[in-house]
């Protein structure tokens, strides 16, 4: 496959013999490749030209030694790639670059096949990464915020919405399941907003026990109630001129649905042990994973605070309705958890792809995310196999479908069972399920998140 960029290595060793050999050996493997005898004449060639991959020797006879060339190069290019070569004896020097920053490391007396295949694991890390700022690029340059990856019609349709949208000033819900990325879209809508410049105040409302909303969403008073030590500003008071993101909405009690309405209409609040009439122009947009309608019809969701929220709607679609976009994320998530982790580029065979694509991610987005992270921290080689994926991936999902292998996973399938069917008697009210299960409405909804319940 082509590179967008050209890739430059520069070899920086005090040996000529090792510099000219590894730029003979590698110019296969690289588009250009410079070298330096010392850390002064590396750093000058980096400032005049861009090299993906360096590659320096511990030692250097020179003012700096290689560790701390590295560790320079790391500091001030953080994409590029370093690989470190060391002698038998100085390993441990070597394992301490990589927890500093380094790509990988290559041991003397050296094996130009193995230098090569670092070479090109480093290039095909590079070669992700730039086609990932590519995808990004083209997503900003169309309105959209570059966390978001999608290129399928799906999410487009989002997008365009998104961009239609954000310019206003109107109050926006944002439904679908739990993962799909309804954080990102309200972040979305405030960053091509005129709003973009004041602050994004989210806060989950579904964490939050009534004892503590109130004072959350409006602030309260030195002295107002016991361990009010200092006077705090509410949500909508931080919010303004900004956007506040009220996720979780329909988990409001119907009190704090009252104070909700009273707020939206009025644009005024106090806070809590307060007397003095606030003004918040803060623009709203809230989100749920639940149906509205049911929740009206049941009575435990206001319908004037409903049409008040839902002036423009905007409807997530599961992940295994956009299953287009499931190798973009995937390759979008392994880049990103290989740099933080520092591991060397994988990807994923074609059995596991087809597997992944297949998969009926009832976590959506979230839940893909988690896996991927997984597999790059446990996975042995640079190629991910399909029997190291999560075994939930390829089974049956719902009642009278649940398959264990493992003492973990029998705990944690009639754990899931027990939370689903305890929502379900309780009406997905949570703190009654919670009281329920004799846990907290936290612990809960950490659960619910896990198991995909929402």
């Amino acid at each position: 496959m082509p590179f967008p960029d050209p890739f430059g290595v520069l070899i920086v060793d005090d040996e000529p013999n090792i510099r000219s050999g590894l730029a003979r050996g590698l110019a296969d493997d690289a588009d250009v490749i410079e070298t330096a005898a010392n850390a002064d004449e590396a750093l000058a060639l980096i400032s005049k030209g861009d090299f993906p991959l360096v590659i320096v020797d511990v030692r250097l006879n020179c003012s700096m030694t290689g560790i701390e060339l590295m560790k320079r190069i790391v500091a001030e290019r953080p994409h590029t790639a370093v690989i470190v070569i060391t002698a038998h004896g100085t390993v441990e020097t070597a394992v301490d670059a990589m927890r500093a920053g380094a790509f990988d490391f290559v041991l003397k007396p050296l094996d130009l096949n193995l230098v090569r295949q670092q070479v090109r694991k480093a290039r095909e890390h590079y070669r992700l990464r730039i086609e990932n700022q590519q995808l990004k690029n083209r997503l900003a340059d169309s309105g959209e915020i570059s966390s978001m990856v999608a290129g399928g019609a799906a999410m487009q349709d989002v997008f365009r919405q998104v961009r239609q949208v954000a310019a206003t000033d109107a109050t926006v819900m944002i439904h679908g399941e739990s993962g799909t990325g309804k954080e990102l879209i309200a972040r979305a809508l405030h960053e091509l907003s005129e709003r973009s410049g004041a602050p994004f105040i989210a806060v989950n409302l579904g964490a939050l026990p009534e004892t503590l909303l109130e004072s959350e969403l409006f602030g309260h008073e030195k002295g107002s109630f016991s361990g009010a030590s200092r006077r705090k500003p509410g949500c909508f008071e931080q919010a303004s001129s900004g956007t506040l993101f009220l996720d979780e909405v329909t988990e409001m009690s119907a009190k704090s649905q009252v104070d909700l309405l009273r707020v939206l209409e009025s644009r005024q609040f106090t806070r809590v042990g307060g007397e003095q009439v606030l003004f918040s122009d803060a623009r709203v947009v809230s989100a749920t994973n639940r149906s509205v309608q049911d929740l009206i019809d049941e009575g435990t969701f206001r319908e004037d605070l409903y049409y008040r929220l839902n002036i423009i709607p905007i409807e997530l679609p599961p992940l295994r309705g956009r299953r287009e976009d499931i190798p973009l994320l995937v390759e979008h998530f392994l880049e990103q958890f290989c740099t933080r982790h520092r591991r060397p580029m994988k990807r994923l065979s074609a059995d596991a792809m087809k597997t992944m694509t297949s998969a009926p991610w009832p976590g959506n987005v979230r839940q893909l995310r988690n896996v991927i992270e997984r597999m790059v921290i446990t996975s042995a080689g640079d190629v991910i196999q399909e029997n190291e994926l999560p075994s939930e991936l390829s089974k049956p999902t719902g009642p009278g479908h649940t398959v264990v292998s493992t003492l973990a996973e029998a705990v944690e399938a009639c754990e899931r069972q027990t939370i689903a069917a305890a929502l379900e008697s309780c009406g997905m009210h949570r703190e009654k399920t919670a009281k329920t299960l004799g846990v907290s409405v936290r612990t809960l909804h950490y659960k619910m998140g896990r198991f995909g319940l929402h």
